[in-house]
């Protein structure tokens, strides 16, 4: 953020705060914030939106001296489409279309006006990444924000999501420029509404749990930071040590404490003593495997393949199907639904919950068993009671039955009895009793009791709640069991910190994406060339490596490469970086040289998408604006497959990079020259490399002289990698890394093949135990695919990292023949992610990459009526508009047809070229095509009551 935006920043403490809906004052840790809704007529009211129900977005406009604007999308699909139902207006780069998001406004600020204005931002080419709108998300429940992996088109949305616009800047891991406001000040109030005649909550002075005190308490009482072990036993207590995971978990999501304990529960010997006392081929105890799973979806880890068990399977696989009536009763179950051998109504609630917050459905019996549990009072008893059985309600069995059926829906009526239940029984004190005899409130009960109610939206109930908690807490951070008395007790603390934290058992376990593995630290030292064929399908390594013919066939596919000529970077947009990635992708393999032949025509005959650009539209040749790292990208493309990159689409891509050397910096347009040596506007080490290769691939070695000394110059001397950015600050990264060392590999002397050998060392070290490398999205395919072609520079000497990292290649290939982004990440493929994993897999460096393609025919283009164009007309691609059948190119992001349409914009992928690892920071803001399919969808669930 400039000093001048930093000027017009009120400070937080300043700003007047406007709750959507209440007008009252919302508390945002010292500051506040002020918040209003957005006004547009066309917005979706904020009051079809609930914590449950519909998304919400909010744009902080504070540069700008505006307030948080929130909207509200009552049918939400996608994140670019909650952005204009919540009533804001957006324009894109004359670069990179409306895909890319640069301005954005409202009516409810300033008249809709939107920002940066175009005196601060012409909006040409990609926003620097230090001064842009910054794309945040939070999943129902999470209180802490997340730089979105994916761009606004792709991420597809659940009931209850919160999206987040920041302008201003963040690195590439997202751990800078976060929201000034959390998840929670901006989420929608409330779930369904409640019972008329409930109780209002407790009137008492607010309070807050010391969740640190409390949780130094918790930590203390843990045997080598893994175990609770009881005072007199040698053996671990393994319900309290779950217990324990979940209070941590609940009061920092990235606790290494709670990842210690899910290293030591995780131990085959100890999930087989906790939860298969049995035997280990014998059914768990559900409860205990419930448990299980839960701290592994805390910790991160995968439950269905924890301590050698596949623990969700497992609790699946043991639904009792008949009673202790049936003719020949099954051990273990009391009627038809019981996990087997749980007989607590807990034990059935976790096994739920565990397998909702693991993406497994429970059988219908299984939730529909606890349902039927509920008392005449709405409560629920705590153990699986028979009926006509006696009937006695507890709170915490109550709290924790209701959560579980609103995670698992359809029992609307019997969480809204519960949840009366609940608030009927609270103590005027905020407090709730352990059993509905008792008098004195209970810490236990009470912590149990709020979150629950907090996550039906009654927030007053639950902060009487915690209000009461805090005039609990015992001097040493623990609490007792009940008032009154002063012996702290694990079990209490636990609950109370859970609802200090104001988190609960669903949100501490839905599932995140994993964090970045800690690499290993001793990898090999010396790289070489591997030249690469140049007719016929490429031949793989010998490994468990992807399906390139299946991946190529989903690059191919006319629902995503429009007519078979280029993919959408919006609708009736062409993504020209992204084609070029395709069309490298497909020279790597050699599995469709007739598609590779179409999109090379197209962009060398001069070809036009929908809205009539061209390819030089792109690279904006012979403007002021004239890409280095564009035209490059361009350059090797011509190359690769045997055209003259001296006249391709009618320029001369080599010496527009010969004339786009900067002589010097340019200070007053910091984008267009960092140094001497850098290309114009060639903003990433991505684009300064593909310079380098296309003026070195044609034999232009001296002109490449100053461009190759500044790409040196680039490398951090400590670790001999690269960093993501030029001219700006950022970290060093995978991807530039190995496209640097792509770069410099064609060079002989002595200087470049060391720092080739140095970036391979590090390269290699930074690969995860699983095989894969850590990107701006996570345990990312793209880099990984990068890595792989790096580290292919020496195939023989790092032959086992190259074939570890295809088997994580393997394993993120969908069905359709696509990739994910991210292991952990959105699941679904994505066509840049697919792009670099197919051509990245083959090992092929850009820089020695060749496709013949003789034996190959040219094909005319489809001409705007349908019928064949004469094979001397010009291609033209005529885009179908958004009335077109939705069926013919549909959206999304399932494991089918993902992205069919358009590009599936991996928000944070490094992208070979122009859009290169620059856009590692700012491509989050992209949306991919497929509008047109997801607006109809919009347009029918608006006339006939579909839903999302």
């Amino acid at each position: 953020m400039g000093t001048e935006q930093q000027a017009r920043r009120w400070p937080r403490a300043r700003r007047r705060v406007l709750s959507v809906l209440t007008a009252s004052l919302l508390t945002l840790g010292a500051g506040l914030t002020h918040f209003t809704a957005a006004s547009p007529a066309s917005a979706d009211p904020m009051k079809k939106c609930t914590r449950t129900t519909g998304a919400i977005v909010a744009v902080d406009f504070g540069p700008w001296g505006g307030p948080v604007v929130r909207g509200c999308d009552a049918t939400p699909t996608t994140g670019y489409e909650l952005l204009k139902a919540g009533g804001f207006g957006t324009t894109g780069t004359e670069h990179d279309g409306p895909a890319f998001i640069c301005r954005i406004g409202n009516g409810s600020f300033n008249g809709g006006r939107q920002y940066p204005t175009p005196a601060q931002e012409d909006c040409v080419l990609t926003p620097q990444a230090t001064a842009y709108w910054s794309y945040w998300i939070a999943s129902p429940g999470q209180r802490k924000w997340t730089y979105s992996p994916l761009g606004a088109m792709s991420r597809t949305l659940k009931p209850g999501d919160v999206d987040a616009w920041v302008f201003g800047g963040t690195d590439i891991g997202g751990t800078k420029g976060r929201p000034s406001f959390t998840p929670d000040d901006v989420r929608a109030e409330g779930g369904d509404p409640p019972d008329p005649s409930d109780p209002t909550a407790p009137s008492v002075p607010p309070g807050s749990v010391d969740v640190p005190a409390a949780t130094r308490w918790l930590s203390e009482r843990l045997t080598n930071g893994q175990r609770i072990v009881n005072e007199g036993d040698t053996t671990p207590n393994y319900l309290a040590t779950t217990e324990v995971a979940y209070a941590l978990a609940a009061a920092d999501g990235e606790s290494p404490a709670v990842r210690r304990i899910a290293a030591y529960l995780g131990r085959p010997e100890h999930t087989d003593a906790y939860a298969y006392p049995a035997g280990k081929d014998e059914a768990p105890d559900a409860t205990a495997a419930a448990r299980l799973a839960l701290v592994a979806e805390a910790a991160g880890r995968d439950p269905r393949d924890f301590g050698g068990h596949d623990l969700l399977g497992d609790l699946l696989a043991n639904v009792c199907l008949s009673g202790s009536d049936a003719p020949q009763p099954v051990p273990g179950c009391a009627t038809e639904g019981d996990f087997r051998t749980t007989g607590q109504t807990e034990g059935q609630a976790l096994a739920v919950i565990a397998l909702l917050n693991g993406d497994v459905a429970p059988p219908a019996a299984a939730v529909t068993r606890l349902a039927r549990l509920q008392c005449d009072d709405g409560g629920f008893p705590s153990f699986l009671i028979l009926d006509g059985q006696v009937c006695e309600s507890e709170a915490a069995s109550t709290a924790l039955v209701a959560l579980a059926l609103q995670r698992a829906g359809g029992h609307k009526a019997v969480v809204t009895r519960a949840r009366s239940s609940l608030k009927k029984a609270q103590f005027a004190t905020g407090a709730w009793p352990a059993a509905s005899y008792s008098v004195p409130g209970s810490a236990y009960a009470t912590g149990w009791a709020a979150p629950t109610l907090r996550a039906l939206g009654d927030r007053t109930h639950a902060d009487a709640a915690v209000s009461w908690l805090s005039r609990q807490q015992l001097p040493g951070g623990g609490f007792a069991f009940e008032e009154g008395t002063t012996d702290p007790l694990l079990y209490a603390t636990t609950a109370a910190v859970i609802a200090g934290a104001k988190s609960d058992l669903v949100t501490l376990t839905t599932k995140q994406p994993a964090p970045p593995t800690t690499p290993p630290t001793t990898p090999p030292t010396t790289p070489a060339t591997t030249p690469p064929p140049t007719t016929g399908p490429t031949a793989p390594p010998a490994d468990e490596g992807p399906d390139l013919k299946k991946g190529s066939a989903y690059l191919a596919d006319h629902r995503r490469l429009i007519q078979g000529r280029y993919y959408e970077g919006s609708p009736r947009f062409a993504d020209y970086g992204l084609t070029i990635d395709g069309a490298y992708a497909l020279a790597a393999t050699g599995h469709d040289n007739a598609t590779l032949r179409n999109i090379v025509d197209f962009l060398d005959k001069g070809g036009e998408d929908a809205s009539g650009r061209g390819v030089h539209d792109w690279t904006k040749i012979g403007t002021k604006y004239a890409g280095g790292g564009f035209i490059g990208k361009t350059a090797v493309l011509a190359q690769s497959v045997g055209r003259d990159p001296r006249a391709f689409g009618g320029k001369d891509l080599i010496a527009a990079l010969a004339q786009g050397v900067c002589p010097a910096a340019t200070p007053a347009q910091p984008r267009k020259c960092a140094a001497k040596g850098n290309y114009t506007y060639a903003t990433s080490v991505f684009s300064q490399s593909l310079g380098v290769i296309a003026q070195v691939r044609a034999g232009e070695t001296a002109a490449a002289a100053a461009p190759v000394a500044y790409l040196k110059s680039l490398r951090d001397p400590s670790t001999g990698a690269w960093p993501s950015l030029i001219g700006e600050a950022s970290d060093i990264e995978v991807d530039s890394t190995a496209m640097a060392a792509m770069a410099l590999d064609l060079l002989p002397d002595a200087d470049a093949q060391a720092a080739v050998d140095r970036a391979l060392v590090w390269l290699a070290g930074r690969q995860l135990p699983d095989g894969g490398f850590t990107g701006a999205s996570g345990n990312s395919v793209n880099s990984a695919a990068l890595a792989v072609q790096g580290l292919s520079l020496d195939a023989e000497k790092y032959a086992a990292e190259i074939a570890k990292a295809r088997k994580f290649l393997a394993s993120q290939q969908n069905k359709d023949g696509g990739f994910n982004v991210s292991k952990g990440g959105q699941a679904g493929s994505d066509v840049r992610a697919s792009a670099q994993a197919v051509g990245g897999a083959t090992g092929i460096s850009f820089g020695t990459l060749t496709r013949d393609l003789s034996g190959t025919t040219a094909e005319p283009v489809p001409s705007p009526s349908g019928q064949p164009a004469s094979p001397s007309s010009t291609p033209v691609i005529i885009t179908p508009g958004e009335n077109e059948d939705a069926g013919a190119r549909p959206s999304g992001t399932g494991s089918g047809d993902a992205q069919a349409s358009g590009t599936g914009k991996g928000g944070s992928l490094a992208a070979t070229g122009s859009q290169a690892t620059a856009l590692a920071v700012t491509a989050v803001l992209l949306v991919a095509a497929g509008w047109g399919a997801t607006h109809l969808a919009r347009r029918r669930r608006a006339t006939d009551g579909g839903t999302a």
